[in-house]
């Protein structure tokens, strides 16, 4: 199911939004989000949360469930369709090298490029700025995008293969299917979080009630994941021939400066390695300044998250392959 979600996600890409579950995620908020608003309190974002952990759970469940004593194709065929719209490797790394081709061709293209990947103004930035806002928005995203949900769906594919040896010991016929299941339903339950803390997860007026839960969830949630991706930039900068003591260096000694507690580490670690600084003005300053910004910083930037994302795939197939 992994290796052929992964290449349904780096051939084909996003679902038409038409039926991608994420957008669905996007619409369920907006139409829940405004009665709820209602009650002024905390317990709005408790329960957006569980209404659309419980609407999108049942959902990818019920989908697979049609096919696992129907056809064992269709059963893996379908599960890998929904695990890919769970990830977005190739939509990141492509998104990012839009902004850097648009910056080869014109400041305004890539200004507008950008400006559809981040929440900051983008009309006033430099070049450089521009090209540390792009590389800044790859590395933080690596977590969200790519590795995270990928972690959770091994975890819990790990959990039910443990299960199904142990409490369950094959009592079931459908327990041979309950690690994929697990699996499956833990990548879809951090992307329903992640989705929401990106919807409503702000200190503004109108969300700081109803975003304060999802985003705390959220933060729980990438923890390990964020930090494991910040050590994984450090050795995949050492297989790139990059500076990776300095990589290291600077996630220990910088991870901390941004608002969210979990975003830091690859990015940290991203500026040690490229031997460069990230700055969003009045937010945060990372790295040290060694090297100016020029395309070629993205160019490696892409290919050192290609080459993190590479390690860490290894390293699950790898680890799930042992446990099974």
């Amino acid at each position: 199911m992994l290796i052929l979600s992964l290449m349904i996600d780096l051939s084909i890409g996003e679902l038409p939004s038409q039926i991608h579950p994420v957008v669905w995620m996007g619409k369920c908020i907006d139409i829940m989000k405004k009665p709820l608003l209602e009650l002024g309190s905390r317990l709005s974002g408790v329960l957006l949360t569980i209404f659309l952990l419980l609407a999108f759970l049942s959902l990818f469940y019920l989908t697979i469930d049609l096919f696992i004593n129907f056809n064992y194709l269709l059963f893996i065929v379908s599960a890998a369709v929904l695990l890919s719209t769970t990830f977005s490797i190739k939509f990141l790394l492509e998104s990012i090298d839009l902004v850097r081709i648009d910056l080869n061709k014109s400041l305004e293209k890539a200004r507008d490029s950008l400006s559809m990947l981040v929440s900051r103004e983008t009309s006033q930035l430099t070049p450089e700025e521009l090209t540390s806002a792009t590389v800044e928005s790859l590395t933080e995203n690596l977590t969200d995008s790519a590795i995270a949900p990928l972690f959770y769906l091994a975890i819990f594919g790990i959990l039910g293969v443990i299960l199904q040896k142990t409490v369950l010991m094959g009592s079931m016929e459908e327990s041979s299917h309950l690690p994929l299941i697990l699996g499956l339903l833990a990548a879809v339950t951090y992307r329903v979080i992640n989705t929401l803390d990106a919807m409503v997860g702000y200190k503004n007026k109108i969300n700081i009630d109803i975003g304060w839960f999802p985003a705390k969830v959220d933060d729980y949630l990438n923890y390990f994941p964020a930090r494991l991706t910040g050590v994984l930039v450090v050795i995949a900068s050492s297989f790139m021939g990059l500076n990776w003591r300095k990589s290291w260096q600077i996630m220990i000694r910088d991870a901390s400066n941004t608002p969210s507690p979990n975003s830091g580490y690859p990015m940290a670690a991203a500026a040690g390695a490229l031997c460069v600084q990230l700055v969003k003005p009045g937010v945060y300053i990372i790295g040290d300044k060694t090297d100016f910004f020029n395309l070629d910083k993205i160019t490696e930037a892409l290919l050192l998250s290609k080459v993190t994302i590479t390690l860490f795939l290894a390293l699950i197939m790898v680890t799930l392959v042992l446990w099974s």
